[in-house]
C-alpha cells in the first residue's frame, strides 16, 4: 500500500519513525513530521495531543517489530545455544554497517530523555529492554540454565553496551566483540 494511501495516523508514525530515528527526537519538529506525513500539524494534533505523545508512539511503534526480528534471528541460527546467542551479535553487526543504521532508537530516545525519568517514552523503552532480558531468560530457563535471569541480564548489558560503543566509535566490530563475549558466558553457564 503506497503511503499516501494510508490513515493519517499511520502515516504520521511512518514519518515519525523515519525522522525521530534519523535524526533524533529533539531535532526533528512537530511540522517537520506533519510535512514528511503530508497533513497539517492539525491533522497531527488531532491524532496526538502533544509531541511528547507522538514520541512515546513511536517507541511503542517499534517494540514488537524489534522483538519479533531477534526471535527471527535467534530461531534461523544454527547451531547450540550459544551459537544463537551469538549469532543475535552477528546481525546487529551487520545491520550497523548499513549507512542509514543509527543504532537502538530505545537507548537513543533514553538518553534524549535522560533528564525527564517520568516521560513516557522512558516508560515505553524501559518495558522493551524488560521484555527482551525476559524473552532471554525464559529461553535460558527452557535450557535449564540457572539462574536464567541473572544471564539474560548479562547479555542485555553486552548488547546495550554494543550500542553505545558503537555509537561512539561507528565500528560494528563492537558488536560482534560483544557477540563472543556473551556466547562465552552462556557456553560456561550451560
Amino acid at each position: 500500500m503506497a503511503a499516501r494511501n494510508l490513515p493519517a495516523k499511520d502515516r504520521i508514525l511512518e514519518a515519525a519513525n523515519r525522522l525521530f530515528y534519523g535524526e533524533g527526537i529533539r531535532a526533528v519538529s512537530v511540522d517537520a513530521i506533519a510535512a514528511k506525513a503530508g497533513i497539517t500539524k492539525k491533522t497531527l494534533y488531532y491524532h496526538f495531543k502533544s509531541k511528547d505523545d507522538l514520541i512515546e508512539a513511536y517507541l511503542a511503534s517499534r517494540d514488537q517489530p524489534n522483538l519479533a526480528l531477534f526471535r527471527t534471528w535467534f530461531d534461523e541460527a544454527e547451531g547450540t545455544l550459544d551459537d544463537k546467542v551469538e549469532a543475535l551479535f552477528l546481525n546487529l553487526a551487520a545491520s550497523a554497517r548499513h549507512p542509514k543504521w543509527k543504532g537502538c532508537g530505545f537507548l537513543r530516545t533514553a538518553a534524549e530523555l535522560a533528564n525527564m525519568p517520568g516521560h513516557p517514552a522512558m516508560k515505553v523503552g524501559a518495558a522493551h529492554k524488560k521484555k527482551f532480558e525476559a524473552w532471554l531468560s525464559d529461553i535460558f530457563a527452557d535450557h535449564d540454565i540457572a539462574p536464567a535471569e541473572e544471564l539474560a541480564r548479562q547479555i542485555v548489558l553486552l548488547m546495550d553496551g554494543a550500542f553505545s560503543s558503537v555509537l561512539v566509535h561507528r565500528d560494528p566490530a563492537y558488536i560482534e566483540s560483544a557477540g563472543r563475549a556473551a556466547r562465552e558466558i552462556v557456553a560456561r553457564a550451560a
